[in-house]
């Protein structure tokens, strides 16, 4: 497994290796001691979601003591996957690392806690699996607007989907710390 620094302290990019035969292919996408060798934390809850081509859901995190890292995989169609520093005392903060990922390719996202997370489904029927660090918990969940011009994403697809609450999120000069 290659694992790889981003722009921003802290954001890795997993990739994995596929193993072909005349059934298909195996690869491994977790392997828990090569990623506590990373400072990965361990994880508690794995999630599930599909989701339509333009879909853009987040960014999303939860806030201390709560906080929760996530290890972002893509099963099915592919995804922009997007890493924004919200960490308040941070010299990245307000700057995304954004990520191709595909079902095509045996690669993972880490996002840190302290970074607000969201996608954009590029297909239809894409599907991504991501591993996290801490239950869900109400009270502490944050969200950004994902589409706030001061954080500068290039969504690629401009016919979105997106929910009222993530629409509605406070833009990056709105947050309160």
């Amino acid at each position: 497994m290659e694992f790889n620094r981003t722009e921003i302290e802290g954001v890795l990019v997993f990739r994995g290796k596929r193993f072909f035969d005349h059934r298909g292919f195996f690869s491994e996408l977790y392997k828990e001691n090569l990623f506590l060798e990373k400072s990965v934390p361990k994880f508690v809850q794995d999630n599930l979601s599909e989701s339509s081509r333009g879909v853009i859901r987040g960014l999303h995190w939860q806030e201390h003591p709560f906080g929760q890292g996530k290890l972002v995989t893509c099963l099915s169609g592919s995804i922009l996957d997007v890493a924004v520093d919200v960490r308040h005392n941070s010299i990245s903060f307000g700057k995304h690392v954004a990520v191709k990922l595909t079902a095509d390719e045996p690669m993972s996202l880490w996002v840190p806690t302290g970074f607000a997370h969201g996608f954009q489904a590029l297909e239809d029927n894409t599907r991504v699996f991501y591993k996290v660090t801490d239950y869900w918990n109400k009270e502490a969940e944050r969200s950004l607007n994902p589409l706030d011009s001061e954080l500068d994403i290039s969504w690629p697809i401009e016919d979105y989907l997106i929910s009222d609450k993530d629409l509605a999120a406070p833009k990056l000069n709105q947050l309160a710390f």
